[in-house]
Parts: structure tokens; sequence; C-alpha cells
């Protein structure tokens, strides 16, 4: 039975799969061209392979979270509040640690980009800990 669209027969359609079921099996990337693969990680990227970005984690953690809220965030929630970002950030499904550092800012700020928010998210954790 001949289908509809099919420019190949039954046949050359299961042969084709044979042929590419190694390839697909082997876990090595089955792109012929090289721009095609996906890029390694640079060396001053922030680090995010343990876990979520918190507030005060590591040297650069102004980058890491700014990195972290740019991802969850958009333009259109600013500016905003504590609260109505921590709203944004609980829909978006952010990491607990970002809106528990929400939380200990102050009620009546408002923050007109993600770079005043990572700011004072890092602020408020370095004097904590001071």
């Amino acid at each position: 039975m001949q289908r509809g669209s099919d420019r190949l027969s039954v046949h050359r359609d299961d042969e084709m799969k044979h042929e590419l079921q190694g390839l697909l099996r082997s876990g090595r990337p089955t792109r012929t061209e090289e721009w095609n693969d996906p890029e390694p990680f640079a060396d001053d990227d922030p680090e995010v392979a343990h876990g979520p970005v918190t507030p005060g984690r590591g040297p650069t953690s102004l980058e890491s979270v700014r990195l972290e809220l740019a991802r969850t965030l958009n333009r259109g929630s600013f500016p905003a509040g504590p609260r109505e970002l921590m709203r944004a950030l609980d829909r978006r499904h952010a990491p607990d640690a970002l809106i528990e550092g929400l939380e200990r800012l102050p009620h009546k700020a408002r923050y007109d980009s993600v770079q005043e928010l990572a700011e004072a998210l890092t602020r408020t954790r370095e004097t904590e800990t001071a």
C-alpha cells in the first residue's frame, strides 16, 4: 500500500532507519557540521552546575544572582516592589533562595531593573553575614 505523500517506499524507510540506528545509539553527536554542535562552557561563565544560584554564593555572586534573575524575570516585571517580584518569581518557578532573599528586602522599596534588584539582594546577604 502506498502512503499519500511519501517520496520513498516503505522498504527504503526501513532501510534508512536501520542505517541510522547505530549513530543514534552511539551517544556521540550525529551532526557532521561542526558549527551545528552545541558550544562548550566558557571559563568565565558563572558557575551554575551545582544547583540553583543563590544570593551570596561564590566570588561572583552579583553576576550569578543577576543571571538567575534575568533568566526568570522579563522587562515587563519592572518597576516593582519585593512583593510583586516574589509573586512573579513564584509563578515562574524560581529557586526558593531568591524568593527568600526578596522577603528580607524592605517592603516599600522599588526596583527598576534586574541590576538594581541583584545589587539589593547581594547587599542584604552581605550585611547579614557581617
